[in-house]
């Protein structure tokens, strides 16, 4: 096991047209899972990558357990692979390929890989397998041959690419629990790349999350989702995605209201001196609700009048898509079921809201943990 620190990396294609991974700063301590989410194209997989050695950065260190690796080989470094289309070797059989990487980068007898592939085998469930080729394997059984094949190395780190992007959605949520159980019982160091925030979000100890090949917000999954750095974290963070509604900021004596902007039509005042503070010297915010926040109500108060638009059941909740602003949702109970086309009230509480500038998107009520500089 091992920390895995990653300083200023960089990547660059076509001569510095383009930026993939724009100066990452991110540590990863030793036996820590930790993952890595964002849209396509944000430079997720890169990083990965590059941290296996199978990219060059164009600039920046990688190290593992305080070793500068950066211009070692991939086949030098103690870490393991798991990739999306599991990369099995279709001429040999599940113990062949579960033993190549051993045969590679070990000095074991056939004998001694041999045993180690079983016991692995046996951990993973698949010691039935190991005289079958991966064309006779189901998708899950080959994503287990994937990952027994990077677990029998015994490596320092293990990376995973998407490996779970090719399954069906129930055989998904089985493999994300198996390889959870795996993880607490090896312990090892783990650094997990995937699409899917729901991944990010039930996996990980840590989630990084990227855009545009920086790093938006690093922090322990609860307190990203309830504290956003920007809107791009509050938005991509969350199923439905967070209602935003574009708001003017109205000072009328000691009194401070956010006033909605275009087709919102509503008012709300803001008691809490803290969203009073945050909003001070500001004009245009952008404000930020999730839908399982938002309560249908009485008038009175800051209630918001609505017009519901479509009502989408989805089991133990509704989904009312409501006219309060551009795809707004309100997540209800299942026992909630106006009609469509009928008014009525919803409200959310001020502890629950979030503000964002109109401007570069940045959290007026962000509060960052106090994080070293990654060392080595």
């Amino acid at each position: 096991m091992a920390t895995v620190t990653l300083r200023d990396l960089r990547k660059e294609y076509g001569n510095g047209q383009i930026v993939a991974v724009d100066d990452i700063d991110l540590s990863v301590e030793d036996g820590e899972f930790v993952t890595v989410v964002g849209p396509s194209g944000c430079g997720k997989s890169t990083t990965l990558r590059m941290i296996a050695g199978l990219e060059r950065p164009t600039d920046g260190n990688i190290y593992v357990g305080g070793n500068d690796v950066t211009d070692v080989h991939a086949r030098k470094r103690d870490v393991a692979m798991v990739f999306q289309n599991y990369a099995l070797y279709p001429h040999k059989t599940v113990e062949q390929n579960m033993a190549f990487g051993l045969r590679m980068s070990t000095d074991l007898t056939k004998d001694e890989r041999s045993e180690k592939v079983r016991e692995t085998a046996a951990m993973m469930g698949i010691e039935d397998l190991l005289d079958q080729k991966p064309d006779e394997l189901s998708g899950g059984q080959k994503q287990r041959v994937a990952l027994g094949r990077a677990i029998v190395r015994d490596p320092d780190v293990f990376l995973f690419d998407e490996p779970l992007s090719n399954l069906d959605a129930k055989l998904r949520t089985t493999m994300r629990t198996e390889i959870q159980r795996l993880q607490n019982e090896l312990a090892t160091t783990s650094i997990y790349v995937t699409h899917d925030q729901e991944e990010a979000m039930t996996m990980g100890d840590r989630i990084v999350i990227l855009d545009g090949g920086e790093i938006q917000q690093t922090g322990v999954p609860k307190e990203v989702y309830n504290d956003p750095a920007n809107e791009f974290v509050g938005g991509f963070i969350g199923s439905p995605s967070m209602n935003f509604l574009d708001v003017t900021v109205e000072t009328d004596g000691g009194t401070t209201r956010l006033v909605g902007d275009g087709d919102s039509e509503f008012s709300y005042e803001l008691h809490d001196e803290r969203l009073r503070n945050a909003v001070r010297g500001h004009q245009q915010l952008t404000l930020g609700v999730r839908p399982e926040d938002v309560s249908v109500s009485g008038p009175g108060g800051n209630a918001v009048e609505t017009t519901v638009e479509v009502i989408e059941p989805v089991g133990s909740d509704n989904y009312l898509h409501l006219d309060v602003g551009e795809d707004f949702i309100a997540r209800v109970a299942s026992d909630v079921e106006p009609d469509n086309g009928e008014r009525i009230h919803v409200s959310f509480d001020a502890g629950d809201l979030h503000l964002f500038d109109a401007d570069d998107g940045e959290s007026l009520l962000y509060e960052p943990e106090q994080s070293a500089t990654p060392t080595v």
